[in-house]
Protein backbone atom coordinates (compact mmCIF):
# COMPACT_ATOMS: atom_id res chain seq x y z
CA UNK A 1 0.00 0.00 0.00
CA UNK A 2 1.12 3.86 -0.61
CA UNK A 3 -0.12 6.65 0.22
CA UNK A 4 -0.23 10.19 -1.89
CA UNK A 5 -0.79 13.15 -0.23
CA UNK A 6 -3.11 15.12 -2.46
CA UNK A 7 -3.14 19.20 -0.86
CA UNK A 8 -6.33 20.54 -0.37
CA UNK A 9 -8.27 17.18 -1.07
CA UNK A 10 -6.92 14.40 1.32
CA UNK A 11 -4.77 11.55 0.99
CA UNK A 12 -5.28 8.53 -2.04
CA UNK A 13 -3.95 5.36 -0.89
CA UNK A 14 -3.18 2.34 -3.77
CA UNK A 15 -3.11 -0.69 -3.34
CA UNK A 16 -2.21 -3.62 -5.70
CA UNK A 17 -3.97 -6.92 -4.59
CA UNK A 18 -2.06 -10.71 -4.72
CA UNK A 19 -3.88 -11.41 -7.66
CA UNK A 20 -2.61 -8.30 -9.32
CA UNK A 21 -5.49 -5.96 -8.84
CA UNK A 22 -4.61 -2.37 -8.68
CA UNK A 23 -7.51 -0.09 -6.50
CA UNK A 24 -7.32 3.04 -4.84
CA UNK A 25 -8.82 4.79 -2.07
CA UNK A 26 -8.86 8.55 -2.06
CA UNK A 27 -9.65 10.00 1.53
CA UNK A 28 -11.25 13.05 1.54
CA UNK A 29 -10.57 15.80 4.02
CA UNK A 30 -14.54 16.43 4.64
CA UNK A 31 -14.50 12.62 5.73
CA UNK A 32 -15.93 11.04 2.83
CA UNK A 33 -14.23 8.23 0.57
CA UNK A 34 -13.89 7.75 -3.22
CA UNK A 35 -13.09 3.84 -3.77
CA UNK A 36 -11.83 3.06 -7.82
CA UNK A 37 -10.95 -0.09 -9.22
CA UNK A 38 -8.78 -0.01 -12.29
CA UNK A 39 -9.04 -1.91 -15.24
CA UNK A 40 -6.30 -5.34 -15.22
CA UNK A 41 -5.74 -4.55 -19.22
CA UNK A 42 -4.85 -1.00 -18.29
CA UNK A 43 -3.91 -0.13 -14.96
CA UNK A 44 -4.44 3.47 -15.53
CA UNK A 45 -7.49 3.50 -16.61
CA UNK A 46 -10.33 3.81 -13.81
CA UNK A 47 -13.29 0.63 -14.30
CA UNK A 48 -15.48 1.68 -11.15
CA UNK A 49 -15.60 4.74 -8.93
CA UNK A 50 -17.46 4.78 -6.03
CA UNK A 51 -18.15 7.73 -3.81
CA UNK A 52 -19.20 6.72 -0.09
CA UNK A 53 -20.61 9.03 2.68
CA UNK A 54 -18.54 9.31 5.99
CA UNK A 55 -21.16 7.15 7.39
CA UNK A 56 -20.86 4.57 4.00
CA UNK A 57 -17.43 4.81 5.06
CA UNK A 58 -17.64 4.01 8.31
CA UNK A 59 -19.93 0.61 7.84
CA UNK A 60 -17.46 -0.80 5.15
CA UNK A 61 -14.52 0.03 7.69
CA UNK A 62 -16.45 -2.14 10.03
CA UNK A 63 -17.30 -4.55 7.63
CA UNK A 64 -13.63 -5.08 6.44
CA UNK A 65 -12.46 -5.24 9.86
CA UNK A 66 -14.82 -6.95 12.28
CA UNK A 67 -12.21 -8.49 14.35
CA UNK A 68 -11.59 -4.57 15.53
CA UNK A 69 -15.13 -3.48 16.71
CA UNK A 70 -14.89 -3.32 20.38
CA UNK A 71 -17.18 -1.02 22.32
CA UNK A 72 -14.71 0.70 23.98
CA UNK A 73 -13.39 2.06 20.81
CA UNK A 74 -13.81 5.59 20.66
CA UNK A 75 -15.27 6.50 17.07
CA UNK A 76 -14.79 9.89 16.72
CA UNK A 77 -17.01 10.52 14.08
CA UNK A 78 -20.33 9.90 16.01
CA UNK A 79 -18.87 12.64 18.53
CA UNK A 80 -18.82 15.32 15.60
CA UNK A 81 -14.92 14.94 15.90
CA UNK A 82 -12.48 14.29 13.18
CA UNK A 83 -8.63 12.70 12.87
CA UNK A 84 -6.67 13.72 10.12
CA UNK A 85 -2.92 13.20 9.13
CA UNK A 86 -1.08 16.50 7.92
CA UNK A 87 1.98 16.10 6.75
CA UNK A 88 4.93 19.51 7.48
CA UNK A 89 6.49 20.46 3.96
CA UNK A 90 9.94 20.94 4.45
CA UNK A 91 9.49 24.58 3.24
CA UNK A 92 6.66 25.05 5.38
CA UNK A 93 6.85 28.12 8.03
CA UNK A 94 6.86 25.61 10.88
CA UNK A 95 10.03 23.76 10.01
CA UNK A 96 12.24 23.58 12.85
CA UNK A 97 9.84 25.73 15.44
CA UNK A 98 8.38 24.77 18.24
CA UNK A 99 4.92 23.24 18.23
CA UNK A 100 3.79 26.00 20.94
CA UNK A 101 4.47 28.79 18.52
CA UNK A 102 1.71 26.94 16.27
CA UNK A 103 -1.03 28.37 19.13
CA UNK A 104 -2.87 25.54 17.08
CA UNK A 105 -5.51 24.14 19.81
CA UNK A 106 -5.81 28.04 21.24
CA UNK A 107 -6.56 29.24 17.24
CA UNK A 108 -8.59 26.26 16.02
CA UNK A 109 -9.72 24.20 18.41
CA UNK A 110 -7.63 21.13 16.86
CA UNK A 111 -5.11 19.60 18.93
CA UNK A 112 -1.83 17.63 17.72
CA UNK A 113 -2.46 14.29 19.29
CA UNK A 114 1.25 12.74 17.72
CA UNK A 115 3.69 13.15 15.54
CA UNK A 116 4.89 10.33 12.89
CA UNK A 117 9.19 11.37 12.21
CA UNK A 118 10.55 8.70 9.96
CA UNK A 119 9.57 5.32 11.33
CA UNK A 120 9.36 7.09 14.73
CA UNK A 121 5.60 8.01 16.81
CA UNK A 122 5.62 10.33 19.32
CA UNK A 123 2.59 10.78 21.20
CA UNK A 124 1.27 13.99 22.84
CA UNK A 125 4.27 16.07 22.32
CA UNK A 126 4.63 18.84 24.19
CA UNK A 127 4.59 22.67 23.32
CA UNK A 128 8.27 22.34 23.42
CA UNK A 129 8.75 19.81 20.67
CA UNK A 130 10.22 21.11 17.55
CA UNK A 131 8.66 20.37 14.70
CA UNK A 132 10.61 19.48 11.26
CA UNK A 133 9.71 19.05 7.42
CA UNK A 134 8.49 15.79 6.56
CA UNK A 135 6.60 14.98 10.01
CA UNK A 136 3.51 14.24 10.05
CA UNK A 137 1.19 15.58 12.07
CA UNK A 138 -2.08 13.37 14.09
CA UNK A 139 -4.62 16.18 14.25
CA UNK A 140 -8.33 15.68 16.09
CA UNK A 141 -10.64 18.22 16.61
CA UNK A 142 -13.67 19.55 14.62
CA UNK A 143 -14.00 19.60 10.85
CA UNK A 144 -13.65 23.26 10.68
CA UNK A 145 -10.80 23.25 13.55
CA UNK A 146 -8.59 20.54 11.39
CA UNK A 147 -9.42 22.84 7.99
CA UNK A 148 -7.82 25.75 10.20
CA UNK A 149 -5.05 23.24 11.33
CA UNK A 150 -4.07 22.38 7.47
CA UNK A 151 -4.32 25.87 6.43
CA UNK A 152 -1.73 26.60 9.50
CA UNK A 153 0.51 23.98 8.97
CA UNK A 154 0.44 24.91 5.59
CA UNK A 155 2.22 28.23 5.72
CA UNK A 156 5.03 28.45 4.00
Amino acid sequence: MSATPLPGIGVKYDLTTREHEHLSVIAHRDGTRTVNVYRSDDPDACARSLRLSVAESAALIDALMPAHHSPNLLHTTDLGLVAERIELSSVSHWNGRLLGETRMRTDTGASIVAVLRRAEAIPSPAPDFRLAGGDTLIVIGTREGIDAAAEILGRE
